[in-house]
């Protein structure tokens, strides 16, 4: 992959460069705390040596969601302390007024453990997600899968001055562009589908797109990275009675786009984030591009037929 040059592109008044840097180590630092815990080894940075597991009505939160939270908000908060962003995590959403946007043009969106479910089983099919956007868009995107040693970047400037650039990194700083698929043909496009969030809609949904047989993978993140290495073609997000929230949408699909996909609500609207509602509600696909909005038609058709009353 050729070497990345950002010129003197900024995000909130920080250089590019700069933030890549300190992003960089601290997922990797991340890394390194999820497979300790995982592992059932002490982790690094003296956090906790115990994986406690404290079973929410919204989901089991760990020690290691926990521990990577701290990591990563601190890290940035050492590394800038002047810079005029704010920061919402999965796990600090009570610091913020209900049903309000937060007020500020650059906003930090961080998963600290997307797939604890996945984590919890030991599949391995785990990630962090890290976005930073800029007015209810991502301008960057992170996603970390350190069970593959992983690290997607996706690069989108918010200035449109620079062109949209993803690659992927090894713990070595090896560097990868994507190498998304290229089928086109509905019927050769694999899906990428859900090993826990399943409902009886989202399989009528599926069955009725004339697309190929799909494999199930943790996390969206993972999902998507399934996309970006060409293994899939598409995924399909449908909330019903819950819905994912910001923090499960932003930093894969700023990778997706940066690599040249599409993320969108099957009627062909942009995801918005920090709107004061946290919920990605609706019918949301994620593809490699080349048939997205085949797909998208697809979509909506169906889902006119299975729930005529359901947002898309």
């Amino acid at each position: 992959m050729k070497e990345l040059y950002f010129a003197d592109s900024t995000l909130a008044g920080q250089k590019v460069a700069t933030v890549l840097a300190t992003v960089r180590r601290l997922c990797w630092e991340a890394a390194a705390i999820l497979r300790a815990y995982a592992r059932g080894d002490t982790p690094p940075f003296g956090y906790p040596p115990i994986l406690s597991v404290d079973e929410d009505p919204k989901g089991p939160v760990t020690a290691a969601d926990l521990a990577v939270n701290e990591h990563l908000i601190k890290g940035l908060q050492s590394d800038f302390p002047a810079a005029s962003w704010a920061i919402l995590s999965e796990e600090t959403t009570g610091q913020w007024p209900a049903d309000q946007a937060i007020a500020n043009d650059w906003l930090w969106i961080l998963d600290p453990l997307d797939g604890t479910k996945d984590f919890l089983q030991g599949t391995g099919e785990y990630a962090v997600h890290l976005a930073l956007v800029h007015q209810q868009r991502p301008a960057l995107g992170v996603v970390l899968l350190p069970e593959l040693d992983e690290l997607w970047f996706g690069w989108l400037d918010p200035d449109g001055i620079e062109p949209p650039v993803a690659w992927k990194e090894a713990p070595d700083g090896e560097r990868h562009a994507p190498s998304l698929s290229g089928r086109t043909a509905l019927s050769s496009l694999i899906p990428v589908t859900s090993r826990s969030h399943r409902d009886d809609r989202l399989e009528q949904l599926m069955t009725s797109l004339p697309i190929a047989s799909g494999i199930a993978r943790g996390s969206v993140g993972g999902k998507v990275a399934s996309i970006l290495r060409g293994e899939t073609d598409l995924y399909i997000s449908l909330s019903g009675k819950t819905a994912p929230k910001d923090w499960d949408m932003a930093a894969p699909e700023a990778v997706l786009l940066a690599a040249g996909g599409a993320f969108t609500h099957a009627d062909g609207r942009p995801l918005l984030y920090n709107t004061g509602d946290f919920r990605q509600a609706g019918c949301l696909i994620a593809s490699h591009g080349p048939a997205h909005q085949v797909l998208c038609d697809a979509a909506a058709a169906a889902m006119a037929r299975i729930d005529p009353a359901a947002a898309l």
